[in-house]
């Protein structure tokens, strides 16, 4: 099945989240994430190596009707990224239950000058529970 590819704000992902728990949240920015913040929840998959990781990508966000792309400004590896996953999805014969991929519009530097949560774990695939600020 062939996906479009749809843009999302910040404030409307935000609203997403808390409502969707069948929404999953993909930063693909590579080392920068490791010393800049991230937005609570997300899961990571650098775009360095992301085309290897796709299989993965399906596994991890079982049960999850929508996935929202983003890297630093959601103009370049956010959506080349998405757009990838959505062919690799085409072209699966399995079907992943995925029926939506996005794109944060301005990406996570967007997603923090506007204020939204942020957090400052360590971990690959976050829990969400960490703190804000």
């Amino acid at each position: 099945m062939a996906r479009s590819l749809s843009y999302v704000s910040a404030t409307k992902l935000l609203s997403m989240a808390r409502a969707n728990p069948r929404l999953a949240i993909i930063d693909v920015r590579d080392d920068e994430r490791s010393y800049q913040a991230h937005i609570p929840g997300s899961r990571h998959f650098a775009s360095g190596g992301f085309a290897a990781r796709m299989p993965e990508l399906v596994s991890s966000t079982a049960g999850k009707e929508t996935l929202v792309f983003h890297c630093a400004l959601s103009q370049v590896r956010g959506p080349s990224c998405a757009r990838m996953f959505a062919e690799y999805l085409s072209e699966s014969k399995e079907d992943s239950g995925i029926k939506n991929i996005m794109v944060l519009e301005r990406g996570f530097n967007g997603w923090e000058l506007s204020g939204q949560p942020v957090c400052h774990c360590t971990d690959a695939h976050c829990k969400g529970t960490c703190s804000s600020t």
